[in-house]
């Protein structure tokens, strides 16, 4: 008995008609069709053509929502037993970091262990290492800097970093699509809005996450608002959900959904800089980072304000 291979050519048709053409479609439809792309039935022609069209067309808030839906389902649970057991004692912070450093020190894992010495257990994920970034460029990645760092005696015990390989192996596969189009698809924009504990009864959770357009600035904050789900958003360094170190973002904080007010932007940069590494070399970040940590060089103030807006919104 033959079976009919699953198709998303009537979602494609709706997408795919270009930026003023294009239907959107709603939440059930959205995750329907992400379903479908991540279950790995449905051919590599198709997969390019859904990564195109919604690269083209950009998605809606029900999109996004219906996308994460699909998403979510796609997480696999025993990637996260280094968490569970903190998530009903500690708050827990969640931070996507796929970007990595291009000319800037890469300094998410200073942001992480800054919470964890406030009390937070910190969730990371992200690229494995010695993997290209999502932008197809070699960058410095998190799961580098965590590796130098854990060859220290500095304690790692309240932060853990899970590669999207690990955490959700169907999401690497499509964001895996932009090495062979040379374009971000929609699973970068979902990947960067992954709280697995978004969900946990009696958690206390908040996810920081970036943007790297106002555009994606938009889409992330409508999607949380939907989800009545709690998070801080900043144009981050580089697209990692970090502040930049040399000059304060606006901070968007959002608690169950309801907007609030918490960095508005410091214009120009600093007038004291940070004395940051001249490279963006694991070994020279990790040892800044310890130094931080020590109080042998100032932690940047841009950071340390991001930490107190987290810490708010626990």
């Amino acid at each position: 008995m033959s079976t009919v291979a699953p198709s998303i050519a009537h979602y494609i048709k709706e997408i795919g008609r270009g930026k003023d053409g294009a239907r959107s479609l709603t939440r059930e439809q959205a995750a329907d069709l992400l379903t479908l792309v991540l279950s790995g039935a449905v051919s590599d022609l198709e997969v390019g053509a859904f990564c195109l069209a919604m690269r083209i067309k950009g998605e809606t808030r029900e999109e996004l929502m219906g996308f994460m839906d699909a998403a979510e389902a796609q997480i696999h649970a025993t990637a996260l037993q280094g968490t569970r057991d903190k998530a009903c004692t500690r708050p827990i912070v969640v931070i996507p970091s796929y970007n990595g450093a291009r000319k800037l020190p890469l300094l998410t894992p200073l942001l992480a262990l800054l919470l964890a010495r406030e009390g937070c257990h910190v969730l990371i994920h992200g690229m494995d290492e010695g993997q290209k970034a999502v932008s197809g460029v070699q960058r410095v990645t998190s799961a580098e800097i965590f590796n130098q760092l854990a060859q220290s005696d500095l304690s790692l015990a309240n932060v853990q970093y899970v590669s999207i390989a690990k955490l959700a192996p169907a999401l690497k596969k499509l964001l895996d699509v932009r090495k062979v189009v040379g374009l971000r698809n929609s699973a970068h924009s979902v990947v960067k809005l992954i709280n697995p504990y978004r969900h946990a009864p009696h958690v206390r959770s908040v996810l920081v996450s970036s943007y790297t357009h106002p555009e994606y600035a938009v889409s992330m904050r409508e999607a949380v608002e939907g989800f009545g789900a709690t998070a801080l958003l900043l144009r981050g360094t580089e697209g990692e959900a970090v502040a930049d170190p040399r000059r304060t973002p606006v901070m968007t904080g959002l608690r169950a959904g309801k907007e609030v007010v918490l960095q508005a932007m410091q214009h120009g940069t600093l007038g004291d800089l940070p004395d940051l590494p001249t490279t963006i070399d694991a070994p020279p970040t990790a040892a800044y980072i310890r130094a931080a940590l020590a109080g042998a060089t100032p932690i940047p103030a841009p950071i340390r304000l991001q930490v107190a807006h987290i810490l708010k919104l626990l």
